[in-house]
């Protein structure tokens, strides 16, 4: 399947180290994803902790292939940095969203499901439910 049609998926962490092995994480349970354009987009410009609009942007620039792009983040500035960049309506590409779905489980839910050919909407979906995932 070419990577052509498939949701992009940016991983937004105060953490560069995090995003970076979150996402190496996930295309990894999904069977390697190879093809699944995933961008960890974590800390600063300087290799600070913190988040970055610009290399949030780039990310999602990186990944962006017309049908979409799920951005998942770690903690509560992360959010809003990306709402603020949603609300610019032109720092995002179209069809960028910001999805509530915790960070871990979220992404491979996230990346199995893109992984599939399936739309924004599923994508969505499926790290949404990783909410739900009991672990007792």
């Amino acid at each position: 399947m070419s990577d052509e049609k498939l949701v992009g998926i940016v991983l937004v962490s105060h953490s560069a180290e995090v995003a970076a092995s979150v996402a190496e994480l996930a295309k990894g349970l999904a069977g390697g994803a190879t093809a699944v354009p995933v961008a960890p987009a974590g800390g600063t410009e300087g290799g600070g902790l913190g988040t970055s609009a610009e290399l949030i942007s780039a990310a999602a620039a990186a990944v962006d292939r017309g049908r979409g792009v799920a951005v998942l983040t770690d903690l509560g500035s992360a959010v809003l940095t990306v709402k603020a960049l949603l609300a610019e309506g032109d720092e995002l590409p179209d069809g960028t969203r910001l999805v509530d779905a915790p960070f871990v489980e979220g992404a491979v839910a996230a990346v199995v499901t893109a992984s599939t050919g399936a739309d924004l909407d599923a994508v969505e979906a499926a790290a949404a439910e990783a909410y739900t995932y009991r672990k007792v």
